[in-house]
């Protein structure tokens, strides 16, 4: 900001000194045009005007002197002007040189970190949620325009917004992001084939990584599963589905948006997976009180691995006993999630939210 102010200021005086020179030149000297003037001024300020007689000083000492001081006034500006334009250029480069290999370190320390790939109208919800739950995650763009706007419409929530620009669909791209140390990825492309190629080449470098793809076309839907993804999602199925919600159920419309929307507070449904070496293992619902221990109300448990073919128990009583692999399912505020989520892996042997 500093930089683009002193080149504003430098343009700024080298436009109210062509002014007040031309002016000058219409005012000291009889007979002359304001083509004639701004030729004059035109001509002394850029240092080739010596040989011509356009407005005749040799007979105005007056003018003379005038015209010595537009000469050296201009030269002064011209300076300033070039040693602004060359600052703004040098420095400014240099300074996003060093902020991208900054971004760049930090993004090759991130493990279990979430991708985001477009950030379209899509990929820019998405990172909103990744942000307001304290997700860590780094956004893939081929267009460098897209994250500056999304930095000056949101620049308090995305100050230290990591980005990778190219194509997402270019797998050295996705290699500067992190995909092998990956927890998820989120294909948000406008255009369902990149999605698809998207898939194909990560499942094939991460075998591991959940894949969430964008799917315009439902004929896409069943390619992009058998290709690697773990779900899709479809825009137009969500917004007719929220439309006949809005009709039927406009109160639990309110209460969803409610917890998305409400800025003083992060209210999810969140799930909290218990791996083997989970201290919750064993221990039943009532032991846990979770309510009363970190606010949180439990809605469903979906069994683990070894109950196969289980599904999940909606409002589970207190005697319900939890069991390595299972997944619960509860609603609260994030930072009650999160502190739940380290006091059944203490040791952080979950992968980080």
């Amino acid at each position: 900001m500093e930089l683009r102010r002193r080149l504003v200021i430098a343009l700024l005086l080298l436009l109210v000194l062509a002014t007040l020179s031309t002016s000058g030149y219409l005012l000291l000297s009889d007979n002359v045009t304001f083509l004639q003037a701004l030729y004059m001024t035109v001509i002394t300020l850029a240092g080739v005007g010596n040989g011509e007689e356009i407005v005749s000083t040799m007979h105005n000492p007056g003018l003379r002197v005038f015209n010595m001081a537009v000469i050296v006034l201009g030269w002064a500006i011209a300076a300033y002007v070039l040693a602004s334009i060359t600052t703004f250029l040098v420095e400014g480069e240099i300074t996003n040189i060093f902020w991208r290999r900054k971004m760049q370190k930090r993004i090759s320390e991130l493990k279990n970190h979430y991708i985001v790939c477009g950030l379209g109208d899509t990929g820019r919800h998405a990172i909103e949620e990744l942000q307001k739950t304290g997700t860590p995650y780094v956004v893939v763009d081929s267009h460098d325009d897209n994250v500056a706007r999304v930095r000056e419409h949101q620049s308090n929530l995305f100050k230290e917004l990591l980005y990778v620009i190219g194509d997402a669909t270019d797998d050295l791209v996705l290699e500067q992001a992190g995909i092998s140390r990956a927890k998820g990825l989120i294909a948000a492309l406008a255009v369902d084939k990149d999605n698809l190629v998207i898939t194909v080449m990560v499942r094939q470098k991460n075998p591991g990584i959940r894949i969430v793809a964008r799917c315009t076309d439902l004929k896409f839907s069943d390619k992009m599963i058998k290709a690697g993804a773990s779900a899709t999602v479809s825009p137009n199925m969500i917004g007719g589905m929220r439309l006949a919600s809005e009709v039927l159920r406009p109160h639990v419309v309110g209460f969803l948006d409610m917890m998305v929307k409400d800025q003083s507070h992060t209210l999810r449904i969140e799930e909290i997976e218990l791996g083997k070496s989970s201290t919750w293992i064993g221990k039943s619902l009532g032991e846990l009180n979770l309510r009363q221990s970190f606010n949180l109300l439990p809605m469903a448990i979906k069994p683990g691995s070894q109950s196969a073919g289980a599904t999940y128990t909606v409002n589970p009583p207190d005697r319900y006993s939890l069991e390595g692999g299972s997944v619960l399912i509860v609603i609260g505020d994030v930072s009650d999630i999160r502190r739940a989520r380290e006091q059944a892996h203490p040791q952080g042997l979950t992968a980080a939210r």
